[in-house]
């Protein structure tokens, strides 16, 4: 059994980790980052509505771990800090913050944690907004500051080749799927982290289930059995 990972390059050793036993493995990174300069970050974080007195940080990819110094400082004392998977958990760790919640299905679930606002969110550019809905329509104020952008790559012969041999492909986000999808097989299995990201591959893929993280083995025995 052959296993696309289709993160960029240099985060797909936590997928790796899960599977490298059980199947063999390629890369074919579909994504590549875009960071924001840190001075227009810090600019746009000291012109915010709740500057030094945001109660509630959240970030949602540990992308943004190289502004956190700059979030702290927009921060109140007592704010309480909330991530989205366990990568980003470590990279706020490493920044000496304590991670109140931990959610394992992207950001939306975190709302009904988040008890004190106003909110500071930090996340991709043209990110999903489902998080700062729920919490706007819950009456907290809620900033949001885009920290990178997720770049599409252009993929060559082989890579097209692997994505078309591979019998699992793993799909973090709507993008990466729209950058994939035409060149994965139809009873290939698609593994996503999130509901939105399982039905935005279901749109036009029958074969897609939740398959990050706590959800990898009940996935993979269902890959497996498949295949027999």
């Amino acid at each position: 059994m052959l296993v696309a990972l289709t993160r960029e390059s240099g985060r797909n050793e936590e997928l790796a980790h899960w599977v490298r036993d059980l199947a063999d493995v390629v890369e074919v990174p579909l994504t590549t980052t875009r960071f924001r300069q840190r001075d227009e970050v810090r600019e746009e974080l000291r012109q915010s509505p709740h500057f030094a007195t945001y109660r509630s940080l959240v970030v949602t990819s540990s992308r943004s771990q190289a502004y956190l110094d700059l979030a702290r400082e927009a921060l109140s004392r007592d704010a309480g800090v909330y991530s989205v998977g366990p990568a980003t958990t470590r990279a706020v760790q490493h920044a000496g913050f304590s991670v109140a919640v931990e959610s394992v299905s992207g950001a939306a679930p975190l709302a009904s944690s988040i008890e004190a606002g106003p909110v500071l969110i930090l996340t991709a550019v043209a990110g999903r907004d489902e998080l700062a809905t729920l919490l706007r329509a819950r009456g907290r104020d809620v900033t949001v500051i885009e920290t990178y952008e997720t770049v599409d790559v252009v993929l060559d012969v082989t890579s097209r080749e692997r994505l078309g041999d591979a019998d699992v492909v793993f799909i973090g986000a709507p993008s990466a799927w729209r950058a994939a999808r035409e060149f994965v097989r139809r009873d290939a299995w698609v593994l996503v982290p999130g509901a939105t990201t399982r039905e935005a591959v279901r749109e036009d893929h029958e074969r897609v289930i939740l398959g990050w993280g706590e959800d990898f083995t009940s996935a993979w025995d269902v890959v497996t059995s498949s295949s027999r």
